[in-house]
C-alpha cells in the first residue's frame, strides 16, 4: 500500500474536522460496546478488527462484546481476535434465540490448532460457558459513567430488545430501558435500508435487510422503544464502500497468521470485495465529527412486519441515517482500510 496518499488523506479529514490530527473528539475514548453477530458475515470481523486500531490510538475503549449468533464457537472466535490484539480480558455475552445456529465459516477459526497449540490462543473454549448477553450488557452499563456509552449494533437486535426487557436485579436496581436512558449517549445500528437497491438486472427494489429480517419483533421493539438517540448505517452505505481485496492479500503479512486475514478468506476468498456494511457503524461512532458521511434530518424508522423498514421525518425524532456522498467514498474506504490492517499495539 502507498502510505503517503493515505496519510495525506486521513490528515485532510483531520484538518476539516477543526483539529490538527486529534484523533478523540473530545479527547476522551468512546466507551464503547460491541454487538455483533460474528460468523454470518466477514465485515463484523473487520469492525472489531477497526475497534481496537481506535482503542490503541486511545479513540475508544472497548467494554464489552456481545453476540447474537447462536453458535458455541462464536464467543470463542471473538474472544481470540481479542486476544491477538492484547485484549483478552474484555467480557463477552452470548444469547439462546436459536438463531443463525450454524458455525458459520470461519468461527472454526477459534478451534484451529497447529502442532497441538491454539493457532489464536485464547480462554473461552464454548458460547456455554460464557455469560448471558444481558447479564454483560448490565454490568458495563452500570458501571459506566451516566451518559457515556456508544453501542454499535451490527447484528441483529436480539439482545438490546432483551437488554430494554430486563428486570432490576443485584447489577441494577434499574429496569432495562432505565438503566439504558441514564447510560447510554448513542447506539449505531447497521440494520435497514433507506434507498431503494438495484437488483441483477440493475432494476431498484425495496430491500429487507438481513439483519432485520432474522429477528423482526426484536428489531421492532428496539426502533420504538429505545430511549436514546440512534443512527442507522442502511444497506446501501457498506454496500457503496468495498474493502479491496488487495488488502486483504497485502497489508496483514506482517505475522504467519492473521485473524481477520484467513477469516476473510474462509468466508470468501480474493478477489472478492466485500461490502463494509458493519465498519461504517463504529467508524461513525467513535469519530462521529470528521464527515466521513452525512446525516438525514431527524425522525424515526419504522420497522414492518415483513421486515422493510421505512424513516418518517419528524423534528422531535430521535432517529437519523447514514448518508454518503462521492467524496466521503474515497475518504471512508481509506479510513477503513488503514485501520483494519492496522497491526496490534505493542505494550
Amino acid at each position: 500500500m502507498n502510505w503517503k496518499p493515505l496519510y495525506l488523506v486521513l490528515l485532510a479529514g483531520a484538518i476539516v474536522s477543526g483539529g490538527l490530527v486529534n484523533f478523540s473528539a473530545a479527547g476522551e475514548p468512546v466507551p464503547l460496546i460491541f454487538d455483533t453477530d460474528s460468523g454470518n458475515d466477514i465485515d463484523d470481523v473487520l469492525a472489531l478488527g477497526l475497534i481496537h486500531a481506535l482503542q490503541s490510538r486511545g479513540e475508544c475503549e472497548l467494554l464489552a462484546v456481545t453476540i447474537t449468533k447462536d453458535h458455541e464457537l462464536a464467543a470463542p472466535f471473538v474472544d481470540a481476535v481479542n486476544t491477538f490484539y492484547g485484549r483478552g480480558e474484555i467480557p463477552i455475552g452470548v444469547c439462546d434465540s436459536g438463531v443463525t445456529p450454524e458455525a458459520g465459516r470461519f468461527n472454526v477459526l477459534a478451534s484451529k490448532q497447529d502442532n497441538g497449540k491454539d493457532r489464536y490462543p485464547h480462554d473461552l473454549r464454548s458460547g456455554k460457558n460464557a455469560p448471558a448477553a444481558v447479564t454483560v450488557l448490565r454490568q458495563a452499563l452500570a458501571d459506566a459513567e451516566d451518559n457515556s456509552v456508544s453501542i454499535a449494533q451490527v447484528g441483529f437486535s436480539t439482545n438490546l430488545a432483551n437488554l430494554l426487557d430486563s428486570e432490576p436485579d443485584d447489577i441494577s436496581p434499574l429496569s432495562g430501558k432505565d438503566l439504558v436512558a441514564k447510560k447510554v449517549k448513542l447506539l449505531s445500528i447497521m440494520a435497514g435500508a433507506f434507498e431503494q437497491i438495484p437488483n441483477r438486472e440493475g432494476k431498484p427494489y425495496d430491500h429487507k435487510e438481513y439483519n432485520i429480517i432474522k429477528d423482526i419483533p426484536s428489531n421492532q421493539k428496539l426502533a420504538k422503544e429505545w430511549p436514546t438517540p440512534v443512527i442507522w448505517s442502511g444497506y446501501e452505505i457498506g454496500l457503496n464502500l468495498r474493502y479491496p481485496h488487495e488488502s486483504i492479500e497485502q497489508d496483514y503479512d506482517y505475522v504467519e497468521h492473521h485473524p481477520l486475514k484467513e477469516a476473510y478468506i474462509l468466508y470468501n476468498p480474493p478477489p472478492h470485495d466485500r461490502p463494509t456494511w458493519d465498519l461504517t457503524s463504529v467508524l461513525q461512532i467513535v469519530r462521529p465529527n470528521r464527515g466521513y458521511f452525512g446525516l438525514s434530518e431527524s425522525g424515526y424508522v419504522d420497522v414492518a412486519d415483513d421486515g422493510l423498514t421505512t424513516f418518517r421525518a419528524d423534528s422531535e425524532g430521535k432517529h437519523q441515517y447514514l448518508t454518503l456522498d462521492e467524496a466521503q467514498k474515497i475518504r471512508v474506504k481509506e479510513a477503513l482500510i488503514f485501520l483494519s490492517s492496522e497491526p496490534p499495539h505493542q505494550n
